[in-house]
């Protein structure tokens, strides 16, 4: 594919939700406008499910990809049975290799979404392949290109130590192998988020000792809450990448004010000017935020979907939440009993996880049958054919009772 180098999409690429390039902007940029093709790549660590953290990473992937770059997603399937110790205040669980295999089961579908798999210039590796083939001396060499003090350097090693606990030797080999990977696929650039800053700087400066060669790092802002912390799995507000369009329209709608400017940054193409153009308009009292928020959740799903899907999901979403009517659609689940304590009930519409989360909702009022309020966990619930299950904003169940 011939390169392109026009300077408009080479400035959009290098500025738009961009944190940091290391070692500089300037260096990027003039590699960019050269013609040279780069081999760019994104690890993910099949430890769950991808999710719009992961979208952010992808679509500047895409960016890349469409102006002509060679773009490698690496499958950590061994880094994963290590686990990142990034921003962890305690040493990760580690994944089984059956663990990893079910987790990345489904991502290349789920890829699929925003890079375009139907291009030569995309492919997907695994560091697998070549780490397991390392022998002792080969880790302790690449052990060797490396300081006790530079890989105590990262900050929650720092906080461990303040606080007294451990720090395995595992997850200080973690960003060594990271970094093997860079070398292995000799890459010029590398992409993620910035809590990824320390390990994508580990691969640069390995590759820069091992091959004499400078590897690009641009790091990318994350989705965070107003707290600070990331949007993603460890923090329970995840927006899965194959959620339904429904569910994902109403957890985006669920977000704060605040998160607005960074989530059309970051997940939509609408240009910046008009974006603040927006948030001036709010804070003028001009429009609803609400309404801003809508417009956010549907370019989402159509990102992930497509437009038919977000159309309906922003109809459901007035329909119950505007018209305080029921879904349309719901899933119906069979019951046989007469009547049920209702954890058991809950339970077994898959509305919650365990007893103990539908103990927790209930003394939390956000459980309803039949629009009435359930407060005691303790109650026995007589099954009705077609009675509806409520459990928050947006979860909902019919029951379709026989006899046994």
């Amino acid at each position: 594919m011939p390169i392109n180098i026009n300077p408009q999409k080479i400035e959009k690429i290098l500025t738009r939700g961009v944190e940091n390039i290391y070692p500089n902007r300037k260096s990027l940029e003039k590699f960019l406008k050269s013609g040279k093709k780069l081999r760019i790549y994104n690890g993910i660590d099949p430890t769950g499910n991808l999710h719009l953290g992961h979208a952010v990473v992808l679509r500047k992937l895409r960016q890349f990809q469409d102006l002509g770059h060679e773009i490698i997603v690496l499958i950590g399937d061994f880094t994963a049975t290590i686990g990142d110790p990034t921003g962890k205040e305690a040493t990760r669980k580690p994944l089984t290799r059956g663990q990893v295999l079910k987790n990345a089961r489904g991502y290349k579908k789920q890829i699929r979404k925003i890079l375009d798999l139907k291009k030569v210039n995309v492919r997907f590796l695994h560091n697998e392949e070549w780490t397991n083939k390392l022998k002792p001396r080969d880790i302790l060499e690449l052990a060797s290109k490396f300081t006790v003090a530079r890989l105590l350097e990262r900050d929650m090693f720092q906080e461990r130590i303040k606080k007294g606990r451990d720090i395995r030797v595992h997850e200080f080999l973690y960003p060594i192998f990271q970094a093997y990977d860079s070398v292995t696929m000799d890459v010029d650039l590398e992409i993620g988020g910035n809590d990824q800053t320390f390990n994508m700087l580990a691969g640069r400066e390995l590759i820069k000792k091992m091959k004499n060669k400078e590897k690009f790092v641009l790091t990318l802002k994350l989705l965070t809450d107003p707290k600070g912390k990331k949007m993603g799995k460890t923090e329970g507000n995840i927006v899965n990448l194959d959620e339904r369009p429904g569910n994902m329209y109403g957890k985006i709608m669920a977000w704060p004010d605040s998160l607005m400017s960074l989530g059309f940054e970051l997940l939509t193409d609408i240009p910046m000017d008009e974006i603040n153009k927006f948030l001036t308009q709010i804070e003028k009292g001009e429009i609803n935020p609400r309404d801003l928020k809508a417009k956010l959740a549907k370019e989402v799903v159509i990102l992930c979907h497509n437009k038919e899907a977000a159309q309906m999901a922003e109809k459901e979403f007035k329909r119950i939440f505007r018209e305080k009517k029921l879904p349309t659609r719901m899933p119906e689940i069979q019951i046989k009993e007469n009547s049920l304590n209702i954890l058991d009930l809950l339970l077994k519409t898959k509305l919650v996880s365990s007893k103990s989360e539908a103990k927790r909702l209930i003394l939390q009022k956000a459980v309803e049958i039949n629009n009435q309020l359930k407060e005691d966990w303790r109650e026995n619930i007589k099954i009705k054919k077609g009675m509806v299950i409520q459990v928050g904003k947006r979860r909902f169940a019919k029951i379709n009772y026989s006899k046994s």
